[in-house]
């Protein structure tokens, strides 16, 4: 995969909370805002990965369409459902953002399945989200840090599960993630958020 400069993300708690819960959107933003590298100003890429051809897989580029109508300050969106990001197209996807944008921080978005109890959650945490995973297929890790959704339950025919997931959910899961996208952004390109980490770029890595 195309070559990048490595953020050393500090390790901490990672949020997961209910998408419908009242503190979702807040909760959502700081994590977010906790582990980008604000010091350096780097481009921030939000990838949202999925497809339209399947509702629980979806996910991804319905908080990307939502994304890209708000018209973000300073997060770019790649995937879309005008323009998804999916199996077939991911890996000539990850070099473009590699060309496009210099020592980009990625933030890759994908829906997950789960157990039956954390249907609805939604999880922000450090390190690439493994698309294709609950589907049991090898693609490349995305990011450095995730935002993933669990859109149904894991652990027999995961491919008709996701199929067979009801949109009016993944629908709200993709608005709440988008809210707390854009509030994210807006305290980002505001400068009301607080440095507190030394971020270190001076060793390089792979997607």
């Amino acid at each position: 995969m195309t070559h990048e400069a490595f953020f050393r993300i500090p390790k901490q708690k990672e949020i997961h909370i209910h998408h419908t819960d009242p503190l979702s959107t807040n909760s959502i933003a700081d994590g977010m805002l906790d582990l980008l590298p604000l010091s350096l100003r780097s481009p921030i890429v939000l990838v949202c990965i999925g497809t339209d051809r399947s509702t629980g897989d979806s996910l991804g580029p319905l908080t990307g369409s939502f994304l890209q109508e708000a018209n973000l300050t300073h997060f770019h969106v790649q995937g879309t459902l005008a323009e998804p990001i999916h199996a077939v197209n991911l890996e000539e996807k990850l070099e473009g953002i590699q060309t496009q944008f210099t020592n980009p921080f990625i933030i890759g978005i994908d829906a997950c399945l789960g157990r039956m109890k954390n249907i609805g959650m939604i999880k922000v945490g450090a390190g690439p989200v493994k698309p294709g995973a609950g589907v049991k297929k090898e693609l490349p890790h995305v990011g450095h840090m995730h935002m993933t959704g669990i859109v149904n339950v894991s652990g027999y025919m995961e491919f008709f599960v996701l199929q067979n997931t009801r949109l009016n959910l993944v629908m709200n899961m993709a608005k709440q993630l988008a809210s707390a996208i854009i509030h994210a952004d807006q305290i980002y390109a505001d400068h009301k958020v607080s440095l507190p980490h030394k971020w270190d770029v001076s060793e390089e890595n792979f997607l």
